[in-house]
């Protein structure tokens, strides 16, 4: 007979034996932290440069679904999902604070599952956690995540710098942790009506990666210099391509033109969008999580990143009068629409 393995609850550590355990291996990797966790409030000192701040919040039912998502994964892409707002700045993440709400349906073990993602991703990105709050939640898991970051004044790249003739230019592929999603939602339904059943996973590796554990792209500061291009303007692509690029649009006060034969995405994409009947452009445009980055740069920098393979121009922008527009691979010129996904809806 199998042994259950106990599992303890939180209320037999309290708040803040959880936090001790929580953080008691946490170790420092930035000068600029001076002070961590273990006081009223974390320091930190970024000299001359100017401090960049983001926070995301990810809750049970809404962002993520336990059914089919490791704890350990949802840790790390909580932090993850934060850094991609600083690297879309051009700005260096350094420090993460991390609060969480928690039901009685959470076992400490289930807790520590969590926080060794978010520690993976500390380590991966070099980053330190210095703080956060725990508190009880009736609905479920709430995580919330706010980043700090460090950049030259000189270097930021905002929204907003786009010029009608730039380049409309992505880092990587898209879609593919919007099919990714998918296939996990089809498995899930499927185990609903019958828990024996085996999900079909084969091959589908790599969207099922970036959807269960995405990276933000770290490396492109280093690409950018190596080409030695500046973008004019920048975003990541959290919420759908087609979302991305009208905020820049918008904070620009320019319209564009995308060509859907250019959209970058990966065969296993297409092949998990051809098997479930959805059209891949729309994975693209309006699924998001793909967490690549959406910038554009003066046309004359075109032949400096042509053969670049990671990077792909996507359409240029326009004058504002001219609208933001999908030219299809049939030649019609269709509006772009900001479809991508909304949380309060």
């Amino acid at each position: 007979m199998t042994e259950t393995k106990r599992t303890t609850e939180i209320s037999e550590l309290g708040e803040f034996g959880l936090i001790d355990l929580l953080t008691r291996d946490i170790e420092l990797k930035n000068s600029s932290t001076v002070r961590g966790i273990g006081d009223d409030a974390a320091i930190i000192d970024y000299k001359n440069k100017q401090v960049v701040v983001s926070t995301d919040m990810l809750t049970e039912g809404v962002h993520f679904n336990l059914m089919y998502v490791p704890l350990k994964h949802l840790g790390y892409k909580s932090v993850v999902v934060n850094l991609s707002d600083i690297y879309a700045m051009n700005a260096t993440p350094r420090q993460i604070t991390v609060s969480i709400a928690i039901s009685n349906k959470f076992s400490v073990e289930a807790i520590e599952e969590l926080y060794s993602g978010i520690k993976l991703a500390c380590e991966t990105y070099g980053i330190d956690l210095v703080g956060g709050d725990t508190t009880s939640s009736l609905t479920g898991l709430v995580i919330s995540v706010t980043v700090l970051g460090e950049a030259d004044k000189n270097k930021i790249i905002y929204r907003s710098g786009a010029k009608p003739t730039d380049l409309l230019c992505v880092t990587g592929d898209l879609g593919g942790a919007y099919m990714g999603l998918q296939l996990l939602e089809r498995e899930n339904e499927v185990f609903k009506v019958n828990p024996k059943i085996q999900p079909e996973f084969i091959g589908y590796d790599y969207i099922l990666g970036r959807q269960l554990k995405p990276e933000a792209r770290k490396d492109f500061k280093e690409i950018l210099n190596k080409l030695e291009v500046y973008p004019t303007s920048m975003i990541d692509i959290s919420d759908g391509l087609s979302s991305e690029i009208m905020h820049i649009c918008k904070a620009s006060d320019t319209g564009c033109r995308l060509y859907e034969e250019k959209i970058p995405m990966d065969n296993q994409t297409k092949q998990m969008a051809e098997e479930l009947n959805i059209n891949p452009l729309v994975a693209a445009l309006n699924g998001g999580e793909d967490y690549e980055l959406l910038f554009t740069l003066p046309i004359n920098d075109f032949d400096k990143i042509k053969n670049d393979f990671d990077i792909t121009v996507i359409g240029h922008i326009t004058e504002k009068s001219e609208g933001a527009n999908l030219i299809t691979t049939g030649g019609s010129e269709i509006p772009l629409q900001a479809q991508g996904w909304n949380p309060l809806e």
